[in-house]
């Protein structure tokens, strides 16, 4: 099952920062295209004013699940200098207080937000341009913010009975494999 999330969850992040990439682009054309006389006439008819308001909505969605993630997989940044001087047993407790802190404050704002979401489908507000229920634009919050507080509880747990932490390699790229020869010095070939 924690596969399917992970997978989901990825996918999610992945297809957000495509569609929102590519929206910018061809808002981007169509916006220096109107600019070109033989094409203002065809362009000027095509009305993509929504594709802003559709991007920052996309975006934030990605950021909330993005955040999820990065407590998931380590990329978080994290000042550790003094954590990694203390002792073992001092250093596992500050740890896992750290990530409680974590899963309490993110339970806590996907609390607030749920309720501040179920106080909006009352409503009849709308985003500006698309016209979408404000609730769905304001759902990413108690969604994203719960899953990170799963993901503090999952790292937590994890790290109580292993003692190890999810750490992210910068110099790993997946699907590339790179073999552990000695390095090459300056003017050697």
């Amino acid at each position: 099952m924690l596969r399917i999330l992970d997978r989901l969850e990825e996918i999610l992040i992945s297809a957000l920062m495509g569609a929102a990439t590519l929206l910018i682009f061809v808002s981007v054309l169509h916006r220096f295209g109107t600019g070109i006389s033989f094409l203002y006439p065809y362009l000027i008819q095509i009305h993509i004013a929504w594709t802003q308001e559709l991007c920052i909505y996309m975006f934030i969605w990605m950021a909330k699940f993005g955040a999820a993630y990065g407590v998931r997989t380590g990329i978080h940044v994290g000042v550790d200098v003094l954590i990694n001087r203390l002792n073992d047993r001092w250093r596992k407790g500050v740890i896992l207080f750290g990530l409680a802190g974590g899963a309490l404050f993110t339970a806590i704002v996907g609390t607030m937000g749920a309720k501040f979401v179920i106080e909006l489908m009352h409503t009849d507000q709308v985003s500006p341009d698309l016209e979408l229920p404000s609730w769905l634009v304001y759902a990413c919050i108690p969604l994203g913010s719960y899953l990170m507080c799963f993901r503090f509880l999952q790292v937590m747990w994890a790290y109580w009975r292993t003692n190890a932490l999810p750490h992210h390699d910068a110099a790993h790229v997946e699907g590339i494999e790179v073999s552990q020869k000695a390095p090459i010095a300056l003017g050697e070939a």
